[in-house]
């Protein structure tokens, strides 16, 4: 029998309701890295308000070109100044990092030039900060009322509205958002 934690890379969690930490309310996390080293994913259910990716290309002094005034999402609290992009699989860089079959991580500055030249990937999501966790810390949260594991879907990532992640996320996994409970029961 195989007694290995299931790691989550290329997964999707979702935040459940009533997990108690306000910063994951709803939360949509792409997994890009789990082993038992920690982990590492991107927060794609949430973007930042009053920047667009025009903005954030001007503030490192790249001309926007052909890229799109995408909006630029909450990442995660960790490192919020850090930028990533998360993306195809039919755009990588020297830096970029191949999440299984699904998806790609970059954070460098290569994606984005790339991009505002209309020559990076199809689809690409970008994001300031990220989630992560200790050695170990994941799996321990895995056991308690806080996170749901969901595959890894790019209709999901690239084809949804950020705000409609969340409860698409769930109800492709058979799950009726509406009948979550908020709290867990007290008795």
């Amino acid at each position: 029998m195989d007694s290995s934690p299931p790691f989550l890379s290329g997964q999707i969690l979702l935040a459940l309701p009533g997990m108690g930490d306000p910063r994951f309310e709803r939360a949509v996390i792409a997994m890009c890295a789990h082993d038992e080293e920690g982990a590492l994913g991107i927060g794609v259910g949430a973007t930042i308000e009053n920047i667009g990716f025009h903005a954030l290309l001007e503030q490192l002094e790249i001309e926007p070109g052909e890229a799109p005034d995408a909006p630029v999402h909450f990442g995660g609290p960790v490192e919020p100044q850090r930028g990533f992009v998360l993306h195809s699989l039919d755009w990588g860089g020297q830096e970029s990092v191949q999440v299984g079959d699904k998806w790609a991580l970059t954070g460098t500055l290569d994606v984005l030039k790339a991009i505002a030249a209309g020559m990076g990937p199809s689809h690409w999501i970008s994001a300031l900060g990220y989630a992560g966790w200790a050695p170990g810390q994941l799996d321990e949260e895995m056991t308690r009322h806080g996170w749901f594991a969901v595959e890894g879907d790019d209709a999901i990532l690239f084809a949804t509205d950020t705000h409609d992640r969340w409860p698409s996320a769930y109800r492709k996994s058979g799950i009726d958002p509406a009948l979550l409970a908020h709290d867990a029961g007290h008795a």
